[in-house]
């Protein structure tokens, strides 16, 4: 198992920036893709960014250009760089590991998730 523990969220203006933190514990971290998800009020959770165990991303398309991704695995850590923050951006934002070596968008491919991080971005 891995845990993971999402830090980073806050109250933004537009056009702002954030930098959200997911410190995973467990010596295995190294091996799972990570992946970040967003969940607004009244909407499903959905897919922000991947990352894969050698650092190749994957990204939706309402974030491609503004977010960036990344991993220090001696840190045991994941990144979501947000720029241009955008009121629509505003969610909850969970990051997940997926056990295989893949940069998965979908929900169920991702085995460990974190209790989230509010994000809100005003206008």
């Amino acid at each position: 198992q891995v845990q993971l523990v999402e830090s980073g969220g806050g109250l933004v203006q537009a056009g702002g920036s954030l930098r959200l933190s997911c410190a995973a514990s467990g010596r295995t971290f190294s091996m799972f893709s990570m992946g970040w998800f967003r969940q607004a009020p009244g909407k499903e959770r959905e897919f922000v960014a991947a990352i894969s165990w050698s650092g190749g991303s994957n990204y939706a398309a309402a974030v491609k250009g503004r977010f960036t991704i990344s991993r220090d695995n001696a840190k045991n850590t994941v990144y979501l760089q947000m720029n241009s923050l955008k009121p629509e951006d505003t969610a909850v934002y969970y990051c997940a590991a997926d056990r295989w070596d893949r940069i998965g968008s979908n929900r169920g491919m991702y085995d460990n998730w974190g209790q989230g991080t509010q994000v809100t971005v005003s206008s």
